[in-house]
């Protein structure tokens, strides 16, 4: 490269006849390089006069346009005159910049690095201190309880016995299960308050008799008893451990009043919802319809009312109307702030944090929310739109409790969904807004019962406990003010 340059000097300095008598010498200088020597003669000059400055500022600029030219060749330095940078400059510089981006870039994920570790430190210290808490709340003895007196109820010989004198009622709530779904050695949640704070309806209690079918009278009245459960049915797999069985109080054509539907609960695609003719067909397990829901079924929620299935689509808070009859989705909306999918569940777990009700005053939702701090919260919906209508806030956490269902406006909750002899231990009434503790006698067969619902077509509690699918006769009262 530099031999051509100098060829390229040495053409611009010859002149006539003196390119003729130009000679090349090659030598290794003192430190071992090659290095090329021309001699040219003058071809007017007998000596060398001294150089003036312009012919020194000329050479100069010669010779920076050939270092420049070497240096772009070479893609060493790249600086043109004039202060312009060549394509090596800019491209230098391009990765310069990429570099400190990249260097940049990498102590900023260091720095989030830094931070994610400390917040989980401080959740790993938190979640420590809570341990101990829970510890340490499990280990303190429990304070006394208020007694309960439960409503006077006569014919106490046809009922079924209450708890042994002296004994405390709410003495079974004391402790939680292991684990969700664990149904061996099973103990029910406390209630999550100290002394009882609930205020008592004063009023006196006499049995009414249940109505004729043809009467116009609702039937209304408080709850006085639950006699003991009869059997219907018990399914044919481990998808039946959990579910959900209803008949439509009000059924609309074409499936007459004794129509009875099921859903299998158990599964991460649970949507076949199986209709029978009559209660004689269920018990022999006969569908003579199965419908496939067009979205996914959470948990033993649904219900039914006026030709329409109600239910919570899955790992959501929306509510869905699908109409039987045209086999399409009527109507959706979310429950505005409700928890899903295991934030407010009911004891037992199974993702109940929303259950569906049909009563006398017609549907029903019981959940939670986080600004209720997971206490049930109660709304009575618009059976077309699923509107919230009107909502109430009770003093009752929903997980404390192992199921609900309502009647005649009022909620019941009962505490335990594994011990053989529970209690229905709080009721809500909406047309009041005033709850209070009870203490009335219920029996969990099977030992583990994940659906109870009263059926106005019946007038029964309808259950699904363990495998069994189970009905309850019920006693009411009317309440009379004092």
């Amino acid at each position: 490269m530099f031999l051509l340059l100098s060829l390229c000097m040495f053409g611009l300095l010859l002149r006539g006849e003196a390119q003729s008598r130009a000679s090349l010498w090659k030598e290794n200088d003192r430190s071992g390089r090659c290095q090329y020597t021309f001699t040219v003669p003058s071809p007017a000059e007998s000596s060398c006069p001294q150089m003036s400055g312009p012919e020194v500022e000329g050479l100069k600029a010669r010779l920076t346009m050939l270092e420049v030219l070497v240096a772009r060749l070479s893609g060493g330095e790249t600086q043109l005159p004039g202060g312009h940078q060549g394509p090596g400059a800019r491209a230098q510089t391009e990765l310069q910049e990429t570099l400190n981006q990249a260097v940049g870039e990498r102590n900023l994920l260091r720095g989030e690095k830094e931070r994610l570790e400390r917040e989980v430190e401080g959740l790993q210290r938190r979640m420590e201190e809570m341990r101990i808490e829970t510890e340490r709340l499990r280990n303190r003895p429990c304070p006394p309880q208020t007694p309960v007196v439960p409503p006077s109820q006569p014919l106490q010989d046809r009922g079924p016995k209450r708890p042994a004198a002296g004994s405390n009622p709410m003495s079974h709530l004391m402790t939680r299960p292991n684990r969700q779904g664990d149904s061996s050695s099973l103990r029910d949640s406390a209630w999550e308050y100290g002394a009882p704070g609930f205020q008592e309806l004063k009023a006196e209690v006499t049995e009414v008799p249940a109505p004729d079918s043809n009467d116009d009278d609702t039937g209304c009245g408080v709850l006085l008893s639950v006699l003991e459960p009869v059997t219907h049915r018990k399914a044919d797999n481990i998808a039946g451990k959990y579910g959900v069985w209803m008949q439509d109080p009000e059924a609309v054509s074409p499936y007459g009043p004794n129509m009875v539907w099921r859903i299998d609960a158990i599964g991460t695609e649970v949507r076949q919802l199986f209709g029978y003719e009559d209660m004689e067909q269920l018990s022999k397990g006969f569908p003579s319809k199965v419908l496939l829901l067009p979205e996914l079924v959470e948990s033993t929620g649904a219900a039914l009312f006026r030709g329409s299935l109600y239910y919570q689509r899955r790992r959501s808070r929306t509510l869905i109307r699908y109409d039987l009859a045209s086999e399409t989705i009527a109507a959706r909306r979310d429950l505005p702030h409700a928890g899903f999918h295991g934030q407010f569940p009911y004891s037992w777990g199974g993702y109940t944090d929303i259950d569906l009700a049909v009563d006398q005053k017609g549907l029903w939702a019981v959940y939670s929310t986080s600004k209720a701090k997971g206490a049930i919260v109660i709304s009575q919906l618009d059976p077309h739109s699923l509107e919230v209508k009107k909502s109430w806030e009770t003093n009752i956490r929903k997980n404390s409790v192992a199921n609900s269902f309502m009647i005649c406006s009022r909620l019941y909750t009962v505490a335990s969904y594994a011990a053989p002899e529970t209690i229905i231990n709080y009721m809500y009434d909406t047309e009041t807004s005033q709850g209070k503790t009870v203490a009335i006698p219920f029996r969990n067969k099977y030992g583990y019962n994940s659906m109870i619902d009263y059926n106005l077509a019946q007038r029964k509690l309808f259950a699904w406990d363990n495998f069994h699918i189970i009905s309850y006769d019920l006693r009411l009262g009317r309440q009379q003010a004092n």
